[in-house]
């Protein structure tokens, strides 16, 4: 991926996450933009975002941000200057739950803070 594309995905990402912090209202989750790629002819980008919360809301959240995709790209374009804006798609992405759901994991094992001494014998 060229430098250029990776300066704009960052900048995408930077406009659509402030964008959801002011202009967006979303109950009972966290809503996070992940990353952004972009096509390398910067007619499509791919927005992945993470929501945290229970199922019912995340799909409300999902639902709410892809009815307000012509919103978004609309603010975007405004702030973003390029030749064309990218058509936005939104995708959801889950790998912050899932990594929050490895440290609960991890969390429960029960690790002993000594190990027991060594008897020099085997079982």
């Amino acid at each position: 991926m060229s430098q250029r594309l990776k300066r704009v995905n960052e900048l995408l990402k930077r406009e659509i996450s402030l964008l959801f912090q002011k202009d967006f209202v979303f109950e009972g989750v966290l809503v996070t933009v992940n990353a952004v790629e972009i096509a390398p002819d910067l007619k499509q980008a791919l927005v992945y975002v993470g929501i945290l919360g229970p199922e019912r809301e995340r799909d409300a959240a999902l639902r709410q941000i892809t009815s307000r995709r012509g919103f978004i790209q609309n603010r975007v374009a405004k702030r973003v200057v390029l030749r064309e804006t990218p058509q936005l798609q939104f995708r959801c992405d889950d790998s912050v739950e899932r990594g929050s759901n490895v440290l609960s994991v991890m969390d429960e094992i029960d690790i002993p803070d000594e190990l027991p001494p060594e008897t020099g014998e085997f079982k």
